[in-house]
Parts: C-alpha cells; sequence; structure tokens
C-alpha cells in the first residue's frame, strides 16, 4: 500500500471520528453511531464516546414507534426538526445525511433553548426521523389553515389537514406538573 492511500485513508478515518464526536456530543446513542460510521469499530466508538461524555454509553433499544412523532407535543418539536432538515436539505447540496443530521439538529436545540424551552426531541429521535421519512413512513404535510409544514403519516390523505398549533388538543398543555405549580402558587398567594 502506498503511501498516498495511508494518508488519505487515515484522513478519511480522521473525519468520520470527527463526525461521531459531534453526534456524541449532541447526543447520540451507539446505535446511530454505529449505523452511520461502519468503518469505525465499536470499540473504537465506545472509547470516543467515555471520553467525550465522561461515562459509558446508554444501554438499550432504541425507539422504534412513528406514532411518537404524531402526539401533540412531540409533533411540534419534530416538526420544527423536519423543516430545518428539509429546508439544509434543498439549500445544500454538498452536505450528506449526518451533517445534516448534526447541523438541523443543532438549529432545533438552539431555537427551542434560546426561548427557554424543554427539548422534547432528543439527537437519536431526529435521526430515527430522518430513517422514516426515507423509508415513505413519515413525510411533511401542509396546514390547510398556516400553510406550514407538519410531520405526517406518508399514507395520509392530505386534503384538509391541520396542525397541532392551528388545532391543539382540548387538554393541550393541562400537565399535571403545570395544575400542581398553579396550585402551589395559589397556596402561596393565600
Amino acid at each position: 500500500m502506498s503511501t498516498t492511500t495511508t494518508s488519505k485513508s487515515l484522513a478519511e478515518e480522521a473525519a468520520q471520528v470527527l463526525r461521531a464526536i459531534t453526534l456524541i456530543k449532541l447526543g447520540a446513542r451507539m446505535q446511530v453511531l454505529e449505523s452511520e460510521f461502519p468503518k469505525l469499530s465499536r470499540d473504537r466508538l465506545i472509547r470516543l464516546y467515555r471520553e467525550v461524555k465522561g461515562a459509558s454509553p446508554p444501554k438499550g433499544m432504541l425507539p422504534f414507534s412513528e406514532d411518537w412523532y404524531l402526539t401533540w407535543g412531540p409533533n411540534i418539536h419534530a416538526s420544527m426538526f423536519a423543516n430545518v432538515y428539509a429546508f439544509l436539505e434543498q439549500n445544500s447540496a454538498s452536505l450528506d445525511r449526518v451533517d445534516l443530521l448534526s447541523r438541523a439538529y443543532a438549529l432545533y436545540a438552539e431555537h427551542f433553548t434560546l426561548n427557554g424551552e424543554a427539548l422534547q426531541m432528543d439527537l437519536t429521535r431526529a435521526w430515527t426521523f430522518v430513517r422514516f421519512k426515507e423509508a415513505g413512513i413519515l413525510r411533511l404535510a401542509g396546514c390547510t389553515r398556516c400553510r406550514g409544514k407538519f410531520v405526517a403519516h406518508a399514507h395520509e390523505p392530505t386534503h384538509g389537514m391541520v396542525c397541532g398549533i392551528c388545532q391543539p388538543p382540548s387538554r393541550a398543555g393541562k400537565t399535571k406538573a403545570k395544575a400542581a405549580r398553579a396550585q402551589s402558587a395559589a397556596l402561596q398567594a393565600a
């Protein structure tokens, strides 16, 4: 093997390691890393994870249900991520799926963090959404009221669809935690 080939393969491996580190910092799980970086060994990815996070990677299966993306709160977050991803995909021809994922997720997280909201979608769910979209399970559908796009099943009829922001469910935002805070505030006021 020539030195040019060796240095080229080392450069490619170093680029893969840097991209893996970016995903680890954003919260990627081992299954995501193994799927996106098949040339890096599992042991290498585990060592990278430990070095970046200071702990062993979490164990367990990845979430695998498209229904999560369709419930009210997660749908708003998934739709935000999906719209950012779609925009980057259309306007950045040079980016591959890993780069699109990391940039779109970072922008999604920045938006909600700046607005003081907790993130409902982690990087693993974002990655799973991209896979569901590529497999034709989920898609972006247009809202007939606001004309925005939101995540929906790929095979649902498109006429008359309304997003969760324009038509929230009757109990939207009425959580036990919110009720407990209101009760606590009422007791303190009394």
